[in-house]
């Protein structure tokens, strides 16, 4: 019968795609040893771009007031704020000496907002470890100890990760966590740590803890100062250089409150996807095809036709997605939302390239890219 065929097929895909997830895990490193009391301790540089951040700026401080790792400067960017993010990051300072305001100057043509500002912010640091991260992060008193460690080894020189996503609105319960649900998928963790491979690259602009003297090799942020999806790019830059990216599992000790309402989710990822799947129009058509057949005609089927066999397509579709999001500490029964977190992704992919093909504007923060 056609229809059982096409099930078994599809329960083939979802059978390898589990079973790669599970594999898949094992080689994104999970934080397992803090760095030794005894050991010297490094200067780091916590560097964080702001624009428009005041119901970020005051909790940011805050958390990084409660870093257990005594060694370390913070500069904060105010990239040309219109709201309350000075003089709110001017109060939680309150004298701190490690702590330092900068003002951003004008975006120069040919630079995206948040690029400019880190490569600002990079020309004030002095720690051998540059720790960028968004105003949206908080850090868990013992982030830096536990991210060290993996600079011990293999002439790593960046050190990134997805960290843990608290989702409020609707859209961003669809399809922020997406991110990890693609990288725990799709990507060959096997090959983008073990290797200097550059198409076998992820990374997350929340959390990236570069070195410095590698950092400055490759030209920093400025090597990517046209990038909308500059966390992957430069990235591939580390690799490039014949240095190792190590990619982490960092949920249990970084947080990032990536959107607050479902309007910035849709600009957020409207601004992303395209660019960061490179712009090809082929890879939408795959990814569209390949999510509609393995991860949304599977419910239909199942409620339309009687018998087991329809049924065990979703079974596997929400273990692979259950097991992800017990990963990475996301809420535990958003694995039954999957389906529509399918057809949200498909269709915030097309709306991305299409804007791109129209030759429209991507929107964020004020600012107008194309």
């Amino acid at each position: 019968m056609l229809l059982d065929s096409i099930v078994y097929i599809i329960l083939s895909f979802l059978v390898f795609s589990l079973c790669f997830t599970i594999v898949n895990n094992f080689f994104l490193a999970k934080p397992n040893k803090l760095l030794k009391t005894d050991q010297n301790k490094p200067l780091i540089s916590i560097l964080i771009p702001m624009r428009n951040e005041e119901r970020n700026v005051t909790n940011l401080i805050h958390y990084i007031k409660k870093l257990s790792y005594e060694n370390y400067e913070v500069f904060l960017l105010d990239d040309r704020s219109t709201d309350n993010t000075r003089s709110l990051a001017i109060k939680a300072i309150d004298d701190d000496e490690r702590f330092h305001l900068l003002d951003g100057v004008p975006l120069q043509e040919g630079w995206v907002g948040k690029v400019h500002a880190c490569h600002q912010l990079s020309k004030q640091a002095k720690g051998k470890y540059l720790l960028f991260i968004d105003a949206d992060v908080r850090l868990h008193p013992s982030s830096i100890e536990m991210t060290l460690p993996y600079f011990h080894s293999n002439n790593v020189k960046l050190v990134t990760g997805f960290p843990r996503f608290p989702v409020t609105s609707f859209l961003s319960k669809l399809l922020v966590p997406m991110q990890h649900f693609v990288v725990w998928t799709h990507l060959p963790a096997f090959i983008a740590n073990l290797t200097i491979q550059p198409k076998a690259t992820a990374a997350h602009g929340a959390f990236m803890m570069f070195e410095a003297n590698g950092y400055t090799e490759i030209g920093g942020h400025s090597s990517v100062k046209n990038s909308l999806v500059e966390d992957v790019h430069i990235a591939r830059k580390v690799k490039e250089s014949g240095y190792f990216v190590k990619l982490i599992n960092n949920t249990s000790f970084i947080t990032c409150y990536m959107y607050d309402t479902n309007k910035e989710v849709w600009e957020g990822f409207l601004k992303n996807i395209y660019t960061g799947i490179g712009r090809s129009k082929i890879m939408v058509f795959f990814l569209s095809v390949y999510y509609t057949f393995v991860y949304i005609l599977p419910f239909p089927i199942a409620i339309f036709n009687e018998g087991w066999l329809y049924t065990v397509p979703i079974l596997f579709i929400f273990l692979q997605k259950a097991f992800i999001d017990w990963q990475t500490l996301q809420k535990k029964w958003l694995f039954i939302l999957m389906p529509f977190s399918a057809i949200a992704f498909i269709l915030i992919m097309h709306a991305s390239m299409w804007r791109s093909i129209l030759k429209q504007d991507y929107m964020w923060k004020g600012r107008a890219y194309k």
